[in-house]
């Protein structure tokens, strides 16, 4: 946790102190994961995060900030090991950073739990990452979504068995409402 809790620490003083660029956040009265109606716009990224739960903030600014560096060509500062991913491969290293982040506050810091970061983080853990982001974002990522549906039958089935026992809900992207 202390390397996460370094890299945490170094990117939200940039998010704050770095004058090259702004990642806005604004508060929403709905559950939201963190690319729920992201905006990248020029030097800025625009988020929203869900008011009930403000600790979700920082994970979701990770997100957008980390989008941003990589729209920037500045992603090598801040996660070197996706300097170069693009498409599927480099939303699931920015949401792999994401769930580390919540993580870190769900485990040191002890803050309330939130539905959409804690999915996050059950799903990296439980080995469905790829499932839950082609899930809940079926209109995404298409050519990396067919061939990991041809490569993993019926993963998909029991990522949603797992969700629905997990969680006792469905996942995003099959719920009939938000």
């Amino acid at each position: 946790m202390d390397s996460i809790n370094e890299w945490v620490n170094r990117e939200q003083d940039n998010i704050t102190n770095d004058p090259t660029f702004m990642v806005e956040t604004r508060p929403s009265v709905d559950e939201v994961y963190p690319w729920d109606r992201m905006e990248i716009s020029n030097d800025t990224v625009r988020l929203y995060f869900d008011a009930r739960a403000p600790d979700s903030r920082i994970p979701v600014e990770t997100y957008g900030h980390l989008h941003l560096m990589a729209k920037m060509g500045r992603l090598q500062e801040f996660l070197p090991e996706a300097a170069t991913a693009t498409g599927f491969d480099l939303e699931k290293a920015i949401l792999g950073r994401v769930a580390d982040a919540w993580l870190l506050g769900r485990t040191v810091y002890d803050v309330s739990p939130y539905a959409p970061l804690d999915e996050l983080i059950y799903a990296r853990d439980a080995g469905y990452l790829d499932a839950f982001i082609f899930t809940a974002r079926p209109d995404e990522f298409a050519e990396a979504r067919a061939e990991w549906a041809r490569e993993n039958p019926g993963r998909a089935e029991e990522y949603r068995t797992w969700f629905r026992k997990t969680f006792n809900r469905e996942p995003p992207g099959l719920r009939t409402t938000k």
